[in-house]
């Protein structure tokens, strides 16, 4: 198709206002005029022309560079593919309207096999929104995204290019979300401020009440309490792009992912900590608990057990507290993956909590899917349970819902996780034990197994964790007592020659003693030598 470069004079004659053109006296200046460009593209499906144009160039050798450029792109559709050659000439009148940069070819071929936008104008949200829309999860797991995608990415990068997303956008999107915090704090300091003064400003009197009136509607206007994003929140931020733009090269829209590559602080996830004497003291005088994960010692867990004897869900409490099942694990756990003649149970799906919704789902990983190991104990108090779930049954009648479920509400339907978190901390407050949160329950039976010498792969495998180092990592302080026991069985290995400041004390002590009781051996034996003497002395 035809194509040319020109020279072209933009000077336009003062008294009609047109272009001079090839009139202009200076037109024959070497650095006077401008280059331009033409190439004829094929024409519409309606046989329309249409046209690449170019201007501005400052040598006759950009202009013809950028002619070569387009014909190079106009020659990546094959003569018999009258869709490709559609497709590079859409593209060409595009960016030849809007001004944009000649794509690269060896990008635009890589493009074009892979039916991909020729032109690359997709944003970050369109692509978002588009991979939300596929994505075939549970749906906690789909809001999940929904709120990173809407809360946060779609704010702060939603308008950029995706094939133009750099690590630099995405450091500049968590420096802004931590000035945000910055001021929501801030916010929430003032806000706090003002309701606590407005607390002690009396009710009655009318200078009062007119004053109340006034600080209370400057306390609505101030922007409402709001949460900050925390390291983990914006952990799981990142993590969400990372998925998305992982997908997106999948699909060969990208070949970069920057989000795999930015760098935000890190999280130091809490430590399991015991409930030692200390710890209870501190707590009973400041009210502070030394860490949010805490664990009872064993006899704080049998005191509990004990408390809650009575209680409907005891089995349940029970079933936690010594086999480590998660909250919607043991809500979701049917009888018919309960094997007591066998000892076992097979956890195979979960109830999960979405807002205040439930839904039944499967467990998120593979290793979530595993057969847990029943002691006699255990059993025989799941044996009394659905015993007392039978006779419910019965008083029932026809009301009672069949869910086929071990644990359930007292006419047969699903338990609510939310309202079991509820019930297990007013337990604890009655039973008047130290504060622990019910997935606690689950971390003091990780403990008690490892307290027990139990091997960490085996407690990993019954708490469904997808790698022993997750177990390691969560529960590196164990019951004192046992790492007590543990350090001296590791110092007696070692044969040392020092002694240690009380065996120096008790060796001083009995070098001592034992000097004394030759001292008074000595003693005794001149005497009697005295004694002897004078008996042997004869008489004047």
């Amino acid at each position: 198709m035809k194509g040319s470069t020109y020279r072209r004079c933009s000077c336009r004659d003062p008294k009609t206002g047109k272009e001079l053109g090839a009139s202009c006296p200076k037109r024959n200046s070497r650095n006077h005029c401008t280059y331009s460009v033409r190439q004829e593209l094929p024409p519409r499906e309606d046989g329309s022309r249409r046209s690449f144009a170019r201007g501005g160039y400052s040598s006759l050798k950009a202009a013809q560079a950028d002619l070569d450029h387009v014909r190079a792109l106009m020659g990546l559709a094959e003569a018999d593919d009258p869709e490709g050659v559609q497709l590079i000439a859409e593209m060409l009148a595009e960016v030849s309207g809007e001004k944009l940069p000649l794509p690269d070819v060896e990008e635009t071929r890589r493009r074009l096999k892979a039916g991909q936008d020729l032109v690359g104008s997709l944003t970050v949200a369109e692509w978002l929104d588009r991979w939300l829309a596929g994505k075939r999860i549970r749906k906690s797991g789909i809001n999940r995204y929904e709120t990173d995608v809407r809360v946060h990415l779609k704010p702060h990068i939603g308008d950029r290019r995706l094939d133009r997303l750099r690590v630099s956008h995405l450091s500049e999107m968590f420096t802004r979300i931590t000035d945000i915090n910055a001021e929501v704090l801030e916010q929430n300091a003032q806000r706090r401020e003002a309701v606590e003064e407005l607390a002690t400003v009396p009710w009655k009197g009318v200078e009062n009440r007119a004053r109340r009136k006034a600080m209370k509607a400057a306390i609505d206007a101030m922007p409402p309490f709001r949460r900050v994003t925390g390291p983990s929140t914006r952990q799981h931020i990142k993590a969400t792009l990372r998925t998305a733009l992982n997908d997106a090269i999948g699909q060969q829209i990208i070949t970069f992912n920057p989000a795999a590559h930015v760098e935000i602080d890190p999280v130091r996830k809490p430590k399991a900590l015991v409930w030692t004497d200390e710890r209870l003291a501190r707590w009973q005088q400041t009210g502070e608990k030394p860490s949010p994960v805490m664990v009872w010692t064993p006899e704080q867990t049998g005191a509990f057990l004990d408390f809650v004897a009575e209680d409907r869900l005891y089995a349940m409490w029970h079933l936690i507290a010594f086999r480590g099942l998660r909250r919607g694990e043991a809500c979701g756990q049917p009888w018919s993956e309960t094997n007591l003649d066998r000892h076992s149970l097979t956890v195979t799906g979960q109830l999960v909590q979405d807002g205040w919704e439930v839904e039944a789902s499967e467990p998120k990983t593979d290793s979530g899917f595993r057969v847990v190991a029943l002691d006699d104990d255990t059993v025989g108090v799941l044996e009394r349970h659905r015993k007392q779930q039978e006779a419910e049954r019965e008083e029932w009648g026809t009301a009672w819902v069949e869910t086929g479920l071990v644990f359930t509400q007292e006419d047969g339907s699903w338990l609510h996780p939310g309202k079991v978190t509820d019930l297990f901390e007013r337990l604890v407050l009655a039973s008047d034990l130290p504060p622990i949160r019910l997935h606690d329950l689950r971390h003091g039976a990780a403990t008690l197994m490892l307290a027990a010498g139990i091997d960490v792969k085996i407690v990993s495998d019954t708490l469904g964790h997808s790698d022993t180092r997750i177990t390691r990592d969560i529960y590196q302080s164990v019951l004192p007592h046992v790492g007590k026991s543990a350090a001296e069985a590791t110092a007696k290995l070692v044969p040392l020659q020092r002694k240690s400041e009380a065996e120096k004390a008790a060796h001083e002590a009995e070098k001592a003693r034992k000097k004394s009781k030759r001292a008074k051996k000595a003693q005794l034996g001149a005497k009697r030598k005295n004694a002897k003497t004078k008996r042997k002395k004869p008489k004047k």
